[in-house]
């Protein structure tokens, strides 16, 4: 009896270089766990020590002290977390997310709160004793008779910095130091045709770089001259001033010399004389809830924050709801199993998701232009408004969100659809159910267990959407009651404008505390969305 031998098949190349790519990992991991692996580790720690040495020059410069000792000890624990042996190796992979996250998360969360209770803002961002410092330097006026030089800055023998001085009316040269102006004899002084002073005995007067150079240093020199003082006006020429204001330094107060007005620190980052005139600059200081009350008490605040409010919730509700009906129709037209070209229609409605959005949003503000855009010209046929009208601007507003998001609830929708197992729906079906009860009864219910908490994600997201706002129609149109808030602002964007576009410049406390609020707003629609939404898990 014969018996013929069995062999098992030999490996194909496939499988061969499946188990070659599964090995890779393997092989890497193994490759840097040894002396290479050491190097590289080593690299990374001196580079990110050198780092912390630089960072620390600079905050002890500063005299950052509480900055310095977290610098230290955050350094000099990522040293030892590294450095160690295998009882940290569970802290070596939780140490980069928690480093991002305190510093991308955290901090900026506890400096805008911070920033919500001070007076920061344009003409207060100094320190008090920095405020004095250049409110004392801006408190000079031109003299009623004062005179104007021609002037060349120079260092005299000892290196000090003096100012070289042609009286542009009579003519005569001086020289002003710190300790005052004295006359310069003609037959040391060099000019030119044009009367400048090119040379002097005793005194070296810098050209190019080195001249340019002096100009911080000229911005804080001033000559005396008996009751009133030298003033260097730019690198060339000087003027006679007199000072304005004196700061008492004992009572901690400015007396304006004119007329003696008295200018006393108001507790709240200015000195203010008795009738509300204040000095700028101010410096920033705690101011408590005056932010917060402003939203209260300021109508400029007040009185448009009820109506962005209410179209803030109406747009985001509607783009997000207009966006999931779309994308999950989308989603189920597409999702027919042996439908002709489906993969190239899904690549189509993807390319809105994979553009910028700001490019889009740019290039539909060019599309709905009244005059020139491709929708009236070349779709319509018409004249529409798109942007320059409240309504048909909320309109615009509200179908640009729409294409921007549903590309975004077509994925959500199609990945949920094909979860759902096909028995449920051929049950349904048997039990007599029509297309649109198997829909709402069986497909919907188990879609939204998925699909809700996105919802509420983009409602908030479009809650603070300020790009599709800011780029496509600035806000605007403008409003009949000629506030701040335009037709299509929302809550954001109008903080935005009264932080940086309306008053005296840039405000970032009250932008802080409004940011605060909108935090508040949103965290309390979104935790009552997902209380709501428990229902759909049958956990209410």
């Amino acid at each position: 009896m014969s018996t013929s031998a069995v062999t098992s098949p030999a490996p194909s190349r496939l499988t061969a270089a499946s188990s070659a790519a599964r090995s890779l990992p393997s092989r890497a991991i193994a490759f840097f766990s040894g002396p290479v692996g050491l190097g590289v580790k080593v690299t990374l720690l001196a580079l990110m020590n050198a780092l912390s040495v630089w960072a620390l020059v600079v905050l002890v410069d500063h005299k950052k002290w509480p900055a310095v000792a977290v610098l230290v000890a955050v350094t000099a624990l990522l040293d030892l977390i590294y450095l160690s042996a295998r009882r940290a190796i569970p802290a070596k992979f939780l140490v980069p997310g928690t480093v991002f996250l305190v510093a991308f998360q955290i901090i900026p969360v506890i400096y805008t709160v911070q920033v919500a209770f001070t007076n920061y803002s344009t003409g207060h961002i100094l320190t008090k004793p920095q405020a004095v410092t250049q409110v004392l330097q801006n408190a000079f006026e031109p003299s009623a008779n004062g005179r104007t030089f021609t002037m060349a800055p120079a260092k005299d023998s000892s290196g000090h910095l003096a100012l070289l001085l042609v009286d542009q009316d009579t003519g005569k040269t001086y020289v002003g130091a710190a300790s005052g102006l004295k006359p310069l004899p003609t037959s040391a002084v060099t000019k030119n045709s044009d009367g400048d002073i090119t040379a002097a005995t005793g005194y070296t007067i810098p050209t190019g770089p080195s001249r340019l150079s002096l100009a911080d240093a000229l911005n804080t020199f001033f000559v005396p001259a008996g009751k009133s003082q030298i003033q260097p006006q730019g690198l060339d020429s000087a003027v006679e001033v007199k000072q304005t204001l004196r700061y008492d330094r004992v009572h901690d107060r400015f007396v304006r010399i004119s007329d003696g007005a008295v200018f006393r620190d108001n507790g709240r980052g200015s000195f203010v004389s008795d009738g509300g005139e204040a000095i700028e600059p101010g410096w920033k200081t705690g101011i408590g809830f005056s932010n917060f009350g402003q939203m209260i008490h300021d109508s400029q605040v007040r009185g448009p924050f009820l109506r962005v409010f209410l179209w803030t919730v109406i747009f985001a509700t509607l783009t997000v709801v207009f966006s999931f009906s779309l994308g999950l129709f989308l989603a189920i037209t597409l999702n027919k199993p042996g439908m002709r070209f489906r993969t190239f229609y899904r690549s189509i409605l993807v390319i809105p998701y994979a553009l910028p959005g700001f490019l889009s949003l740019l290039v539909w503000q060019g599309l709905l232009n009244d005059d020139f855009g491709v929708v009236n010209r070349n779709i319509l046929h018409t004249h529409v408004p798109w942007l320059f009208d409240a309504n048909w601007a909320r309109v615009a507003v509200i179908l640009v969100s729409t294409w921007l998001t549903t590309p975004y609830f077509f994925l959500v929708s199609m990945g949920a659809l094909q979860s759902i197992p096909a028995e449920l729906n051929e049950a349904a079906l048997v039990d007599g159910a029509g297309p649109w009860q198997n829909f709402r009864k069986v497909t919907l219910p188990l879609l939204l267990v998925a699909v809700a908490p996105l919802m509420i994600a983009s409602f908030a997201f479009n809650f603070n959407n300020f790009g599709n706002i800011y780029l496509l129609t600035g806000g605007g149109p403008n409003t009949s009651d000629g506030s701040v808030a335009g037709a299509t602002d929302i809550l954001i964007s109008y903080t935005y404008k009264l932080a940086f576009v309306v008053g005296k410049g840039q405000n970032y406390g009250l932008a802080s505390a409004i940011g605060i609020l909108i935090f508040f707003i949103v965290a309390a629609i979104s935790a009552a969305s997902f209380w709501r939404t428990k229902a759909l898990e049958n956990l209410a």
